[in-house]
């Protein structure tokens, strides 16, 4: 597949193929990876990487933009269509820097920012005081309840009333349920302040209608292209018109130089996808997957966090089982199944350390399975869970892993 790579560097092409036997081989289950499209993957590769266009189509800085203009403009175009919004920048490069345009606009530094606390489930962005959410704004974290670990509205407006943030966000990165952002504006109506909604993680949902749509309850909406809505790795912002001009305002030239047109164009590409009908049942599949696969593990011993899912992903408890979160996704690695370890609500272990595992099913998913794949799934999880320093169980399961995955090819040019 890298035969041009190979003649020019042996060297990266080697680590190239490595890596694409290494996704074949496995079960990929951090919830916010998944794999794009051929289309896609063709479109990210394509000549437009040459291309300069620091400004916004017809206002570009450089010469010889007119088909990275017509490309931009389908971009946001369908972006607007897709989600329902007025305006939408399509050149953030990733989801932090869609977050920080959207924070820079709605706040001045100093300002007070709410967010979810990151053990709870939130974000870097949303307001951690070793991220730039958290260094130049006064940051008020929001919790879930320590009972049901479902967002508690009421704890919620309570502190918004006492601190009076600027800005809201609603949104998170380790949440596996529904997030009510109606419920979210009440609230950011009372204490004038705005609400942004960050939907990196169940954009692909919203998209295809097995999630309530932030729109049109958010001021500005951020997410990534990648994770559940199957796009190149870069983000976007949504906004109402009377915020679309500063928010272009920040994006270029507040925080970026020219955008990546070649990724600009597998934005493009992947919400043409996510716009047919067979993206809605992909993402219902998901939805389904994740439940089957949470259930599984239930009965199989493990507790999930909030007690199930409605999303893509599953936040698994495992201080019942004796083993850390770290420890759990180094094994699991090695039997052949991605999960990245995750702090679970008033976690007592350290981020690093975490006493959980975020396991999604999106990229099996893509892949094809259904149902009876994911409790086969479960049961390898769990045996390695069962058995985290057993070498010889985590071989077996290995090599198990690798004969199944062959049947679920993620490219056919391999």
């Amino acid at each position: 597949m890298f035969d041009k790579v190979a003649k020019t560097d042996k060297e990266t092409a080697d680590i190239l193929e490595n890596d694409l036997a290494r996704q074949q081989d496995i079960l990929q289950m951090i919830a916010s990876e998944n794999y794009v499209s051929e289309a896609v993957l063709q479109a990210q590769g394509c000549p437009m990487t040459n291309k300069y266009a620091e400004g916004y189509p017809g206002k570009r800085y450089y010469q010889g933009c007119a088909n990275a203009d017509q490309v931009e403009d389908l971009a946001r175009e369908r972006a607007k269509k897709l989600f329902g919004a007025p305006h939408a920048n399509v050149q953030p490069h990733a989801g932090s820097q869609a977050n920080m345009a959207a924070l820079l606009t709605l706040m001045k530094p100093g300002d007070t920012l709410m967010g979810m606390n990151l053990q709870a489930g939130g974000h870097l962005t949303h307001g951690h005081s070793i991220n730039f959410s958290g260094i130049l704004f006064k940051s008020v974290q929001y919790n879930v309840s320590p009972e049901t670990e479902l967002i508690d509205f009421v704890e919620l407006r309570k502190l918004a009333k006492e601190c009076k943030p600027k800005v809201i966000i609603a949104g998170a990165t380790a949440y596996p349920r529904t997030i009510d952002f109606a419920a979210f504006r009440e609230v950011a109506d009372e204490v004038g302040a705005y609400l942004m909604a960050d939907i990196a993680h169940p954009c692909g949902l919203i998209a295809a209608g097995q999630h309530p749509s932030p729109l049109p309850h958010a001021h500005v909406v951020t997410s990534t292209t990648h994770k559940t809505l199957r796009g190149p790795r870069g983000g976007m912002v949504l906004c109402t018109e009377e915020l679309a001009k500063d928010i272009d305002r920040m994006v270029f030239p507040g925080l970026q130089g020219g955008p990546l047109m070649h990724v600009v164009a597998a934005k493009a590409v992947c919400f043409a996808e996510a716009m047919k009908p067979e993206f809605v049942e992909y993402q219902k599949q998901v939805i389904k997957n994740a439940r089957c696969l949470g259930e599984e593990l239930v009965r199989r011993g493990l507790r999930l966090v909030s007690g199930g899912t409605d999303t893509h992903l599953n936040l698994v408890d495992l201080t019942a089982k004796g083993v850390t979160g770290k420890a759990a996704a180094i094994a699991l690695e090695q039997a052949g199944i991605t999960v990245n370890y995750n702090t679970i609500p008033y976690d007592k272990l350290k981020p690093m350390v975490a006493s959980g595992i975020r396991i999604g099913t999106s990229a099996l998913t893509t892949r094809g399975m259904k149902e009876e794949e994911m409790k086969r799934v479960a049961a390898w999880v769990v045996r390695v869970l069962d058995s985290p320093e057993d070498e010889q169980t985590i071989n077996a399961v290995r090599s198990e892993i690798k004969e199944f995955a062959g049947d679920f090819p993620i490219y056919f040019e391999q």
